[in-house]
C-alpha cells in the first residue's frame, strides 16, 4: 500500500461488509477485500426484533479487527429507526432500537455509529429536529459510550426527511453535543442529490466552505463515498459505482484529493452488481486519489 513519507496512508478507504455467519466475518471480509476501514450492521437492519451478538461473538470481532489493523470501524443503524417521528409508537420503538444499537456498538468496540436523522412526516422540520435530539438523549441516558461517537448522516432530501441541508445536520449535532459525543457522516451522493454541486470544481470548493461553516469539518468523521444514479438535485437516494454516476470520475478525484477531505475515512456503499464490485470501487477510489 502506498504511503506518505511520514508513513501515513494518503486515503483510508473501506466498504460496508456483511456479518453473515458471525459478526467477526465483517472484519475478515474487509481485510480480504483490501479495506483500511469498514462499515457493518450489528444486527438485522430491517426488523424491530434483533438478535444481539454474544460476549464471545464480540470478543472474536474485537480480535479480528485488531489483527487486521482496521480503523475506524463504523456501524450503521437499523433502517426502521426514526428518532424524529411524530408518531408516539414509532418513536418509542425507535428509541428502544437505537438504545440497543448503542449497546451493541459499545460491546463490539466500534468507533462510530451512523444514523439517519429521520422523517418530519406529520410535523415540521424544526419540530422533528428537536424530537430527534430529545430521542438521542433518551436512548443514551445512563449509558457509557466508551469512545463511541454518534454520527448524523445527511440525506438526499427525499419526501419529508430531515438532514437534507448541512444546517439541519449541524442543528442536530449541536443539540446533543453537550451530553453526547457527536459528529457527522457526509454522504457524497446524498449531498449531490440534495443540491450541493460537489461535481464541479467551484461547487466542491463552495460546499466544503458551507460544511465547515455549519457542521464544522472537525465534526465530519466519516464520508460515505457514493456516486449518484440520479441527476443533480434529484432528491432521490440512488447510489452508483464510483466514477460511473453523475458525480463522475473527475468529480470524485477532486473529492478524494481535496486537502480538507482526504484525511477523513471514506466508506463506499456502492452496489454489488457482480462479484468483485467492492474491490473495484476501492481500487477506483485509490486510483483517483493517486495512490495506485
Amino acid at each position: 500500500m502506498n504511503v506518505y513519507a511520514d508513513g501515513e496512508i494518503p486515503v483510508r478507504v473501506g466498504v460496508h461488509t456483511s456479518i453473515a455467519g458471525g459478526v467477526e466475518n465483517a472484519a475478515h471480509e474487509a481485510k480480504k477485500i483490501g479495506c483500511d476501514a469498514f462499515q457493518m450492521f450489528s444486527a438485522n437492519p430491517r426488523g424491530w426484533k434483533t438478535l444481539d451478538p454474544t460476549p464471545e461473538d464480540c470478543e472474536r470481532f474485537r480480535a479480528a479487527r485488531s489483527k487486521h489493523g482496521l480503523n475506524p470501524v463504523v456501524i450503521h443503524d437499523n433502517y426502521l429507526i426514526n428518532l424524529a417521528s411524530a408518531d408516539g409508537i414509532i418513536r418509542e420503538k425507535s428509541i428502544a432500537a437505537f438504545r440497543r444499537e448503542l449497546e451493541r456498538a459499545v460491546a463490539l468496540g466500534a468507533d462510530f455509529l451512523v444514523t439517519h436523522p429521520g422523517s418530519a412526516k406529520g410535523t415540521t422540520a424544526s419540530a422533528a429536529i428537536r424530537t430527534c435530539v430529545e430521542s438521542l438523549l433518551l436512548a443514551a441516558k445512563g449509558l457509557s459510550l466508551d469512545g463511541l461517537t454518534i454520527l448524523i448522516e445527511n440525506t438526499a432530501g427525499q419526501g419529508s426527511v430531515i438532514g437534507r441541508t448541512f444546517e439541519e445536520v449541524a442543528e442536530i449535532v449541536a443539540g446533543a453535543a453537550n451530553e453526547l459525543p457527536m459528529g457527522a457522516c457526509i454522504d457524497t451522493a446524498h449531498s449531490f442529490e440534495a443540491g450541493y454541486s460537489i461535481h464541479t470544481p467551484r461547487g466542491l470548493t463552495e460546499t466544503v466552505k458551507q460544511l465547515d461553516a455549519t457542521v464544522g469539518l472537525d465534526k465530519v468523521r466519516v464520508i460515505h463515498a457514493n456516486d449518484s444514479k440520479t441527476p443533480f438535485g434529484s432528491h432521490a437516494d440512488r447510489h452508483e459505482h464510483i466514477g460511473k454516476g453523475f458525480i463522475g470520475r473527475e468529480g470524485f478525484a477532486r473529492i478524494v484529493r481535496h486537502p480538507k477531505l482526504k484525511r477523513i475515512p471514506f466508506i463506499c456503499e456502492t452496489p454489488i452488481d457482480r462479484p468483485g464490485d467492492d474491490k473495484r470501487n476501492i481500487r477506483m477510489m485509490r486510483r483517483l486519489a493517486g495512490v495506485l
